[in-house]
């Protein structure tokens, strides 16, 4: 039972990192790529593409490159701060606010 909880837990750590860098990752490589005469297959070992979600090179020429929903991603990072029972961004945000707004009060 205790292997399966921490099997659980795991999974939801991989996944929750996996949301948070859809959500907050520099696409950068992605970019470099994009501006890339003629780029090689050894040209892409280091890039970090995590945020792609499809590139296309139409016939006309060029590139194209799809990043995947960072409003989703943050979404579903919310729903699942909310099934594990974590408070959200917006709730830690405001405990921290009121935490220094007391501070203050209680200085003075």
């Amino acid at each position: 039972m205790e292997h399966k909880t921490k099997t659980r837990r795991n999974r939801t750590r991989r996944v929750k990192k996996g949301y948070e860098t859809l959500a907050f990752g520099g696409i950068e490589d992605a970019v470099r790529l994009l501006f890339s005469e003629d780029p090689k297959p050894e040209d892409l070992e280091g890039l970090d593409l995590y945020n792609v979600a499809e590139i296309r090179r139409p016939r006309g020429g060029g590139m194209e490159i799809k990043f995947f929903d960072r409003i989703k991603a943050l979404e579903c990072l919310e729903r699942l701060e909310a099934e594990t029972g974590q408070p959200s961004l917006f709730e830690a945000l405001e405990a921290g606010a009121r935490a220094l707004k007391k501070e203050e009060s209680d200085e003075t």
